[in-house]
């Protein structure tokens, strides 16, 4: 004999299990009257379980109840027919009059003898949802938006050039290799290439080859399964696999290491990965653009970058030109930078000094284009006027080096010579530490490319990382 307190015990719960659900559930009886109406119901129509219950389903005023229209008498509706209807987006009306987006789902109850006793529906609010969707879309706009041709700026007989292999590039599949000055505007001719070519719906993947070390760079880009080393407690993917059916950017390519520059010639030739610490291979469809500030071909013949591995990344080089060879653009780009500037502080500044102006043009911009637009951000702060003026420019470009102005407070301390080559072990381990172990940094600072510091610290013996077990101790140097 039925225990009759689990029976009420089990309908209790069940109730208490639809009334916490997200989604709004209800139910109909045989005569198509509305029997039970959680709070998520409540929530998405607007109308109470008192007002509900005993009305039709008509009260929610479907657009396309299950891809038909809702008939007055529940005998004539389709789930009777199908005896159950899959998920279908449509609107409801809301009490208050608006229309709400939701997926309808919907099953016949039968009773033992297979009669129909009544139809249970579940609805899923799609509002946030469909918000989501419309801030993803207008990224996305937004990000193509900026990366539009017409948004690299330029008029001069070199950008021409430029525009036309930009073009050129995105009309094809091949491995770009964009050559320039830090400054000149790399990463937006990347994007510029992806969102004008066939793989735009894609996402576009950007690494910084020299923020990173070897073995951190190895997992970024190639992913790792779960335990490949101390601290991979869940596997990951890498970022070859995160830009599948897409692009990724290699930026600053010339800092890869040996190690790494072995792997990434295998995924030009294979286009297949290996996550760290897994034996099998993946294969990827991406599209690779690389850039770098250096000279591949001189890393090349001093023995710091695989000839191999250079010539499959340069199928198609882009060199972008200093801004130094385009000088008739400085008055361009100035005023696009005035234009953005103005909408993002809310002034209204309309031009430049004819000596600003002047000054501009007679600078040798060793930062490029990025260095232009700091200028004008920085003349910004201090201009409250209509015009900038000579004075509201950065004093390296008021005074650059070489006018006779010191420009080094009298308390700062000078800054570190350059490194003689070759580098001591001592020198370089002191290097090493100032700079924070960052290999790419110390290169800079001794005139060296960030392989060959790797390569002195593996001649030397140096640990990669200050932390490791075997770190050398630099000798105290003495106050003079």
């Amino acid at each position: 004999m039925p225990d009759k307190t689990h029976e009420i015990w089990n309908a209790r719960f069940f109730n208490m299990i639809i009334d916490s659900m997200a989604d709004g559930v209800f139910t109909m009886d045989a005569k198509g009257r509305i029997s039970s109406w959680n709070p998520s119901m409540e929530r998405i129509s607007g109308y109470t379980a008192e007002e509900a219950l005993g009305q039709t389903c008509q009260l929610l005023q479907c657009s396309r109840c299950f891809g038909h229209e809702c008939p007055a008498d529940i005998h004539r509706c389709k789930i009777i027919e199908q005896g159950y209807s899959e998920a279908k987006e449509c609107q409801l009306k809301h009490k208050d009059g608006f229309d709400v987006a939701v997926i309808k789902n919907a099953n016949v109850v039968r009773d033992q003898s297979g009669n129909i006793i009544g139809v249970v529906e579940t609805v899923t609010d799609l509002t946030e949802l469909n918000r989501a969707r419309l801030k993803a879309e207008e990224a996305a706009r937004r990000l193509g938006d900026l990366h539009r041709m017409d948004n690299i700026i330029g008029k001069s007989p070199a950008m021409q050039q430029v525009f036309g292999k930009i073009k050129a590039a995105a009309a094809s599949e091949a491995t770009i290799l964009i050559h320039g000055e830090s400054g000149t505007g790399k990463e937006l001719v990347a994007g510029a290439i992806h969102f004008n070519g066939e793989r735009r719906e894609g996402p576009l993947v950007t690494v910084n080859c020299s923020a990173l070390t070897e073995t951190l760079l190895e997992s970024e880009l190639f992913g790792h399964v779960r335990g490949a080393f101390t601290g991979a407690v869940r596997g990951r993917l890498g970022r070859f696999e995160e830009a599948a059916g897409g692009t990724i950017f290699l930026d600053e390519i010339g800092e890869l290491s040996p190690y790494i520059q072995v792997k990434l010639l295998r995924v030009l030739q294979e286009r297949e990965i290996e996550r760290v610490g897994d034996s099998k291979k993946r294969q990827i469809d991406i599209r690779i653009i690389t850039a770098t500030h250096r000279d591949l071909y001189a890393q090349v013949q001093s023995g710091n970058f695989r000839e191999d591995l250079y010539y499959r990344l340069k199928v198609f080089p882009i060199r972008l030109p200093t801004l130094r060879e385009r000088r008739e653009d400085i008055p361009l780009l100035v005023n696009h930078f005035i234009s953005s500037m103005n909408e993002k502080t809310g002034k209204k500044v309309q031009n430049l000094s004819r000596q600003t102006m002047r000054t501009l043009m007679d600078y040798h911009w060793p930062g490029n284009v990025r260095e232009l637009e700091n200028a004008i951000e920085h003349a910004f702060v201090l201009c409250n006027r209509r015009q900038i003026e000579f004075e509201d420019l950065p004093i390296e470009i008021r005074q650059p080096r070489g006018s006779g102005v010191c420009e080094m407070p009298a308390n700062a301390a000078p800054p570190r010579p350059m490194a003689r080559n070759p580098l001591t072990k001592e020198t370089l381990i002191d290097m090493l530490e100032e700079c924070g172990w960052n290999k790419a940094e110390v290169g800079r600072r001794a005139g060296l490319s960030r392989t060959a510091i790797w390569k002195y610290m593996k001649k030397w013996d140096i640990p990669l990382q200050p932390e490791e077990s075997h770190r050398v101790v630099p000798r105290p140097r003495q106050v003079p």
